[in-house]
Formats: C-alpha cells, sequence, structure tokens
C-alpha cells in the first residue's frame, strides 16, 4: 500500500498540468503563512504569544485560541492576517442561511449566472464584517487585560484613532488578500482554496505539538515524567482510531435507489434508467461544533460578570453557576453535546430542501421504488435525514469532547490533544480527502492508479464512500 502511495505521487509530477497545479498551490499556501506571519506595526506580538503558548498547556485558550488556530497563530502574534479567512465564511455561511429563508435568494441561487452573484454579495459582506472586526479588534487589543483574562501588559505602543484606522485598514486588508489567493487556488490550483487556506494554518502548529509531546515524555533530569512508553502506544492508537472513524463518516452517505420513467422531451424519446442519489451521514460537517463552541463561550463570562457586579447571595450563586460552564465540567460536556444535536440538525433544515428535491424528481420523471411521488417522497426523505443526521451529530459529539477531555483530565498539553479531534481534525481529514479526490481524477483521466485505487491499471479495489 506505500509503494502505491508513492508511484501516485510520482505520477502526480508526470502530468504537467497537475505538475503545475500543485506547484502553484504550494507556492499561494508559502504567501499565505507569510501574511499571516508578518507583524503590525505598533504591537507588541511576542508578549501575546507567549500568554497563548502559557494558557495553550491548560485549556487551550477557549473560543480566542480556537480562532487563533485558524489564522494560522496570526492572533497570538498580532499579525496582517489576525482576522484569518473566517470574515469570509462567516460571510458565505450568512449567505446560505438567508438563501432558506428569503425566496429572492434562494431564486437567484437557482437561476443561470445566479451564482456568481451569490458570490459576490458574500465578498461585499466579508468587506463590512473585516471592517467591523478589524476595529474591534484594534480596540481590544488597546484593552488585552479585559479580552485576554489572565494577561499583564501592554500591547499598544501608541493607542489612538490613528493606530486603529491603521489596524481596521490592514486587518482588513489581510483577510481579503487570503480570500483572493484562496479564489485563485480553486480556479488555477488543486483542490478547495479557502479550505486548504485554514488547513494549512492548523497545520502550522505541527512543530509546537511535536516540541509539546517531546516535553512529555522527555522531561529534565531530576524530574519525573508524566507519560511513559505505554502512554505513547496508546495515543498512537487513539489518532489511527479517531482518523479512521473521521474518514469514514465523512465518506460515509446512505444511498436511495432512484428509478426514471421513460419520457418525451421535444421530439426526443429519452429511454429512462435506474440512478441513486446520495445522502451524507455528517451533512452539517464541522459547522454544529464551530456554533456550539462559539455559543458555550460567553454563559461562564457572563454569570461571573453579573454575579461580580450584583455580589450578595444572587451574586454568589451565578458566580457558582458560571464555574458550571468550565470546559471541564460535565455540565458544559453535555450542554456542548446538546447543542452539537440541535445545530446540526438545524443546518440540515436550513440546507436540505427534501420538498424541492421531491418536486424536481417528479418533473424529470423520476420517483424511488416503494415510494409514491409528491408528499409521500418528501416525507421519506425527511424521515431518512433525521436518522442518518442522527448517527452524524452523535459522532461529532464524541470527536468535540476528546480534546477537551485529554486535556482536562490527562493533563495533555492542547497542542497535541487538538489533533485527537475537534474541528482541527475534521477540517484537515476533510479537505485531504477533497484534495486527494481531485488529484485521483486527474490521474485516472490519463489512465493512471489514484490514490483510492490499487492494482495495476485500476484494477484493484475502490474505496467507497458508503457503509
Amino acid at each position: 500500500m506505500f509503494k502505491n502511495i508513492v508511484n501516485t505521487f510520482v505520477n502526480c509530477f508526470k502530468i504537467p498540468e497537475l505538475k503545475s497545479r500543485i506547484f502553484f498551490t504550494l507556492i499561494v499556501l508559502a504567501i499565505c503563512r507569510l501574511v499571516s506571519m508578518l507583524p503590525l506595526p505598533g504591537l507588541d506580538g511576542a508578549a501575546l504569544q507567549a500568554f497563548f503558548d502559557e494558557i495553550a498547556k491548560k485549556d487551550g485558550g477557549g473560543l480566542l485560541g480556537m480562532y487563533s488556530m485558524f489564522t494560522g497563530g496570526a492572533l497570538e502574534r498580532c499579525g496582517i492576517g489576525s482576522l484569518g479567512i473566517m470574515p469570509y465564511i462567516s460571510a458565505t455561511i450568512i449567505i446560505q442561511l438567508l438563501s432558506a429563508v428569503i425566496p429572492q435568494l434562494s431564486k437567484l441561487a437557482r437561476e443561470e449566472g445566479g451564482r456568481a452573484k451569490i458570490i459576490q454579495y458574500g465578498r461585499y459582506l466579508t468587506v463590512i464584517l473585516c471592517l467591523g472586526q478589524g476595529f474591534v479588534m484594534a480596540i481590544a487589543w488597546e484593552n488585552p487585560e479585559k479580552i485576554f483574562q489572565g494577561f499583564n501588559g501592554q500591547l499598544v505602543a501608541d493607542p489612538g484613532l490613528a493606530y486603529r484606522l491603521q489596524t481596521t485598514l490592514l486587518l482588513t486588508t489581510g483577510t481579503l488578500l487570503m480570500m483572493w489567493l484562496g479564489e485563485q487556488i480553486s480556479e488555477r490550483g488543486i483542490g478547495n482554496g479557502v479550505s486548504l487556506v485554514i488547513t494549512i494554518g492548523i497545520l502550522a502548529r505541527v512543530p509546537q505539538t511535536v516540541q509539546a509531546l517531546w516535553e512529555m515524555f522527555v522531561t529534565p533530569e531530576g524530574i519525573q515524567a508524566k507519560f511513559n512508553l505505554f502512554h505513547g502506544v496508546a495515543l498512537v492508537l487513539l489518532l489511527l482510531a479517531v482518523i479512521a472513524g473521521v474518514i469514514a463518516v465523512t465518506q460515509a452517505q446512505r444511498k436511495i435507489p432512484v428509478q426514471y420513467a421513460q419520457r418525451t422531451v421535444g421530439r426526443k424519446m429519452v429511454q429512462g434508467g435506474s440512478s441513486f442519489m446520495p445522502l451524507k451521514v455528517n451533512y452539517a460537517g464541522v459547522m454544529p461544533i464551530i456554533f456550539a463552541q462559539a455559543i458555550l463561550m460567553f454563559p461562564e463570562k457572563l454569570l461571573g460578570m453579573a454575579g461580580q457586579s450584583l455580589g450578595g447571595p444572587t451574586g454568589d450563586l451565578l458566580v457558582k453557576l458560571s464555574l458550571n460552564f468550565r470546559e471541564d465540567q460535565w455540565t458544559h460536556m453535555a450542554a456542548l453535546a446538546a447543542m452539537i444535536l440541535f445545530f446540526s440538525y438545524f443546518w440540515v433544515a436550513t440546507q436540505f430542501n427534501e420538498v424541492q428535491i421531491a418536486d424536481d424528481l417528479k418533473k424529470y420523471g423520476g420517483y424511488i421504488p416503494g415510494v409514491r411521488p409528491g408528499q409521500a417522497t418528501s416525507d421519506f426523505l425527511h424521515h431518512t435525514m433525521s436518522r442518518i443526521t442522527l448517527a452524524g451529530a452523535i459522532f461529532l459529539c464524541v470527536i468535540a469532547i476528546i480534546p477537551t477531555f485529554m486535556t482536562r483530565k490527562f493533563g495533555i498539553n492542547y497542542y497535541v490533544s487538538q489533533f485527537f479531534g475537534g474541528t482541527s481534525l475534521l477540517i484537515t481529514v476533510g479537505v485531504v480527502l477533497d484534495t486527494m479526490r481531485m488529484m485521483e481524477s486527474h490521474l485516472l483521466m490519463r489512465h493512471y492508479d489514484g490514490f483510492l485505487s490499487g492494482g495495476k491499471g485500476g484494477k484493484g479495489p475502490r474505496l467507497r464512500g458508503r457503509f
């Protein structure tokens, strides 16, 4: 198997077009890393990075730690790319949700050329979000103790309006540059550009992870290590099991058979046939985890602030309640699991339109064997999607809890535990699979074996995207 993978990589560079796409993608990703590493003028990024390194040993920094991971560490360095590509992702998600509730946008998305206008609206919204988030981030850096709890020091050398405007424009420019570079990868490179920009930011933490992993097993002389060889073997086995599970659920889909009847189009008779409709088990992807973690970041802080301001018995009660929302508490994990379940179904409800699918099948003469066209087909799809979404949501709950559980209960550095689950692993595995699939399509068109095929001439077994 390893030999086949090596041969596949060699074959990738035998095709001139694919080779140029790969090199173009690598060069653009390197530029994205430079954008995230360039420091903003007038800010002390070294002090903030030292603070993030310290809290990473405890809990990863919560929502801010997760956001910094998506920016490739630019936030903790006070870099030009501190906003990352997330404003563009947020704008895209907002447009998708609005398309599900606003008929005009939904109709525009189905029209010819409508997708280009939807993308253009997303770009305009990205600029607005960048200006707003950039200005707020500039103010936050002026008062770091209010945002980064436990940080003592000063980040801004010369605060004021000029600093805020300059920082806002630079942060907006950095995000728009990375957005444009991501679109260039999608058009001229290999893979989804925006997803690759996020993934390369996550993988940028690998050196820190290796260092933290080394410190877990090799300690200074005179200090006994908390972990031994048995723990190392257990970590490797757990990592392999989690990656295998993520790949299986990411690829898994329920194939609904669809039969098409013979019909007349104009003066021609179109022959019927059979096909299938793939329904993904993890339809929502990583979005439920992101939504749930973002919302659960606030109860602890809001209840704690309210309790300290009120004082007395009521204030003490609110402070005690806030402690139940810490990441190491079972109440927090239970709330996280419940919200992931909710957002999994919410995303499916807003993005999967079973009524439209049933109408399209009826319009083109298609039907599901054993199910009557129309409302019965819509009910069947709704019931089927609800059942498989439950399985995908439960899997997301387990994956989301693993890093926190490993950090809080076993004292494993968060830089290490984040690669055993959570958003980072789901995004990385999903993007790698999509990129490999695109590279495989280029190889198979030129009669080479792909990553997911075996044997000579592509006659070996292939990995199927279903259970």
